[in-house]
């Protein structure tokens, strides 16, 4: 019967700094995770936000479509000199639509832009998030260079990247 060889780690050269350059790797993809998630979220965010500014903006148009076209019944009654109480209730009710047309205009360009700032802001953020997240990659693939090379620049590089990127991400929640 054949003898059945057992390898144990310690016949192999551990390789300590390379097991510290690999916790280094695995923390920088868990931060690069973290900031993506947060990017994705972010431009989500200014999408809908703008797709609300959007909708505001349409109502906003609608709205004043109405008061121009009281406008209109308001100037035809004037051109065709209709008079009597059914002209003037008429001339009554469309100054008490307009009226609400107006003010109603007024709050719904408040609604659209209020939501044009929201997608802006998101869209700040969202640029932070992003360089953070490029730096973050390039200092993962930059600390992995060290499997390879064995070089200790790699990973000093990779580290600096990694907190360069992880700082302007951060940045991203002041915002």
């Amino acid at each position: 019967m054949p003898e059945l060889e057992i390898h144990h780690e310690s016949e192999h050269a551990i390789d300590p700094v390379g097991q510290r350059v690999g916790v280094l790797a695995a923390l920088l993809a868990v931060a690069l995770a973290v900031v993506t998630i947060a990017s994705h979220r972010t431009h989500t965010s200014a999408i809908i936000h703008k797709s609300n500014a959007n909708d505001a903006w349409s109502h906003y148009q609608a709205a004043r479509l109405k008061y121009h076209n009281l406008e209109l019944g308001e100037n035809l009654l004037a051109v065709i000199g209709a008079k009597g109480d059914a002209a003037d209730k008429m001339v009554a009710d469309y100054a008490a639509q307009k009226k609400k047309y107006e003010q109603q205009g007024k709050e719904i360009q408040e609604e659209a832009q209020k939501a044009e700032e929201q997608a802006e802001a998101d869209e700040h953020r969202a640029l932070r998030y992003d360089l953070g997240e490029g730096l973050l990659e390039i200092g993962l693939v930059l600390s992995s260079l060290y499997f390879i090379s064995k070089k200790m620049m790699f990973p000093v590089m990779g580290v600096i990247a990694g907190i360069v990127g992880g700082a302007i991400a951060i940045t991203g929640l002041m915002l």
